[in-house]
């Protein structure tokens, strides 16, 4: 029987060009073409092959923080998609190699070939160098133009909306030296922690959905028949994307490296392709991708925006789950040396994601250059930001702190 990778690479290249000869293959395994063509049914991860742990090992299900793994009486692995998160974390711990990330290529290229309104691209802010050092932003814009999408959107320019929500929640609600804020603006594997191990601290964490959410909502405001694909370097994005209460504002989640599949397939080398430069996004925004990103771009902001402020905002972060965790217990034992606690749940932040191309030290230094080149230090200082919230019908940064249900998101 034919090897998944080799399934994938057969069914991509097929997607991308339909009448080009392929070898014969084996017969493909039902549950693994049933991943590829319906991943929708499944959970983020997948288990792709028979494990090899028997049944007192589990070494998957102990890595899961979140209990999404478990196993029917005859010792097969069942994994919930209801409580996966795709942090990956299984995955890494697997000793079979039985498990990998779930794959969205196959439905996301063919939503676009059959799409009847505008397809975009939405770009994560840990993009830049991602695709190799000679892939410009505007380099990458006309590659996706390659593909069939009618243009790409930088999600650091909702980073940029979403700093100015968190600062003007703090703002507001931290007043007091006992007052505190938890981000709820960026990563969604330490949302998930907050919501379902640690739910009494859910009424210091601000309603915001993630720049990814804000992105998408954004678009399909605009131009309501409209497609949107995000790509990042995250599985869990995947998960969060089908979340009750998101659901719809993002159409598929791709990773880098599915991505990087279907440039391969296709043939398109995007270094060699010319500029479509537009560049939105303010220093603030764009260094969101690193670990300590959301908290300097939020102090910056509530600086700019309350210069006189008489408590100001001092931050305190952590990356990976266990030091999440460890900040987290801290901050329950009276520990709150900070008012604003951020955390990520890979080392590094999204340029440590999982299905990053670069290592994290690299993506690190790409993303701090493009933070030094924006135009602008803040969303405040960014004329496409108010521009945008205007096009959005918020006069006013009153109206955008009460009225924006858009970049707001109900927490149960």
């Amino acid at each position: 029987m034919t090897s998944f990778e080799d399934l994938y690479r057969r069914l991509l290249k097929q997607a991308v060009s339909p009448n080009s000869e392929q070898p014969a293959a084996e017969p493909p395994d039902d549950h693994q073409l049933d991943c590829l063509l319906h991943p929708e049914k499944h959970a983020p991860v997948w288990q792709i092959k028979a494990c090899g742990c028997d049944s007192t090992q589990n070494h998957c299900a102990a890595a899961c923080l979140f209990n999404a793994i478990t196993r029917d009486q005859e010792g097969h692995i069942i994994i919930d998609p209801d409580r996966c998160a795709g942090c990956s974390a299984c995955i890494d711990a697997c000793k079979s190699g039985a498990l990998t990330a779930s794959r969205d290529v196959l439905p996301a290229l063919d939503a676009v070939k059959r799409a009847k309104g505008p397809v975009y691209a939405l770009i994560a802010p840990a993009f830049l160098g991602q695709f190799s050092a000679a892939v410009t932003p505007g380099k990458l814009r006309s590659a996706f133009k390659e593909l069939g999408f009618d243009g790409m959107v930088e999600v650091a320019l909702f980073a940029d909306i979403l700093t100015l929500k968190e600062a003007l929640e703090f703002d507001r609600s931290v007043n007091t030296e006992e007052d505190f804020q938890l981000t709820s603006c960026c990563c969604p594997m330490w949302i998930a922690m907050i919501r379902k191990i640690y739910h009494e601290l859910m009424p210091h964490v601000p309603g915001a959905v993630s720049p990814m959410i804000a992105a998408g909502r954004t678009v399909k405001y605009l131009y309501p028949d409209a497609l949107t694909i995000f790509i990042g370097p995250c599985i869990a994005k995947k998960a969060e994307a089908k979340e009750p209460d998101l659901k719809g504002a993002v159409d598929y989640v791709l990773t880098f490296q599915e991505v990087k599949d279907i440039f391969e397939a296709a043939d398109i080398h995007p270094e060699q392709l010319p500029e479509s430069s537009k560049d939105h996004s303010s220093r603030a925004g764009r260094i969101y991708a690193r670990a300590g990103g959301v908290s300097e771009a939020v102090r910056a902001t509530v600086q700019r925006l309350r210069p006189d402020r008489a408590i100001p905002v001092r931050t305190r972060q952590a990356d990976g789950i266990p030091a999440c965790r460890a900040m987290i217990e801290a901050l329950k034992k009276g520990d709150r040396d900070a008012n604003f606690f951020e955390g990520m749940g890979c080392i590094g932040g999204c340029v440590g994601g999982p299905k990053a191309i670069l290592n994290r030290q690299e993506g690190k230094q790409n993303v701090d250059r493009y933070g030094d080149e924006a135009a602008h230090p803040t969303p405040l200082d960014n004329p496409y930001v108010l521009e945008l919230l205007r096009r959005l019908g918020f006069d006013t940064v009153e109206d955008f702190l009460e009225k924006s249900d858009i970049f707001t998101r109900d927490f149960d």
